[in-house]
């Protein structure tokens, strides 16, 4: 069965994209929505909930700039069931804002570990070591951290590891640079279904342009390690519950949207044949 694949229109920057053009996808329009800009109050929240009452708490969600990341902790808090929670991206998210009340692009992770009953860890590859040292011990303790340091020495090394043909192969034939990341997701529990948030902003700026500052990833590094995890739930018969990716530029430089279009076109062909492949050997 093919994944649902939904698009959240923020800001109107995926009008410039062609990726989803031949898919068959949902377009959930929040434009007319006021108080959603890196902080969502209580009464977006509660419309943006309404929206999205009818589309299921699965598949594949296409949600905007970085800006909206927030709407990772909306869908979390829409699972049913208990689940383990894994993070791409740049920045730690565990900042919680100073006035309560506001959801924020910054402090949603945080949020989802205080307030998500069905939480149970996170892990979270990207930020770098000095960031992740800011976070408050409190959420440290169900968190799993993979620095921004810790994959570029993995990658120096990674020519290596590569001369050396050293696990890592992928349908591909090709042999991932970043053993460490491969080896984290091959060894991600089972024991509850995996809901995966992808911002843009852990690739590094040739494989995409986002809204806050950018890792140093490229998409090949990231494709190949997530064909590790593929592979690791595939035999464990694992599940993952929904798949959401942000990370698109600002709207005023949709210029430099040709790398966002590609690396979602990517990203979107990898899902639908993983979710696709694990559906089928769940059965």
């Amino acid at each position: 069965m093919k994944p649902d694949i939904i698009i959240l229109d923020f800001s109107g920057i995926y009008q410039e994209e062609d990726f989803y053009r031949e898919e068959q996808v949902s377009w959930v329009d929040f434009r007319d929505i006021s108080g959603t800009n890196c902080y969502c109050d209580g009464e977006a929240q509660g419309q943006i909930l309404d929206r999205l009452e009818k589309y299921p708490a699965s598949g594949i969600y296409f949600i905007d700039s970085g800006n909206y990341h927030y709407m990772s902790r909306i869908g979390a808090e829409r699972a049913a069931e208990p689940f383990h929670l894994l993070v791409f991206d740049n920045h730690t998210d565990m900042q919680l804002p100073a006035f309560g009340g506001l959801l924020s692009c910054g402090g949603w992770i945080a949020s989802a570990l205080e307030e998500v009953e069905n939480l149970r860890e996170v892990w979270l590859v990207g930020p770098d070591e000095e960031a992740y040292g800011q976070v408050e011990e409190q959420f440290k303790n169900r968190v799993h951290f993979l620095s921004r340091e810790k994959l570029a020495e993995d990658r120096a090394q990674g020519l290596n590891r590569k001369s050396q043909d050293r696990g890592g192969r992928t349908e591909s034939g090709s042999v991932n640079t970043l053993g460490v990341l491969s080896t984290l997701l091959q060894e991600l529990p089972t024991d509850f279904p995996l809901y995966i948030s992808i911002d843009k902003d852990v690739l590094c700026p040739e494989a995409a342009a986002t809204t806050w500052s950018q890792g140093d990833m490229t998409l090949e590094e990231m494709l190949e390690s997530l064909a590790c995890l593929e592979n690791h739930f595939s035999e464990k018969g694992g599940r993952i519950l929904q798949v959401d990716i942000c990370g698109e530029c600002d709207p005023d430089e949709s210029m430099e949207n040709s790398r966002n279009d590609h690396a979602n076109g990517e990203l979107l062909k990898f899902w639908k044949k993983c979710l696709k492949r694990l559906d089928g050997s769940a059965v």
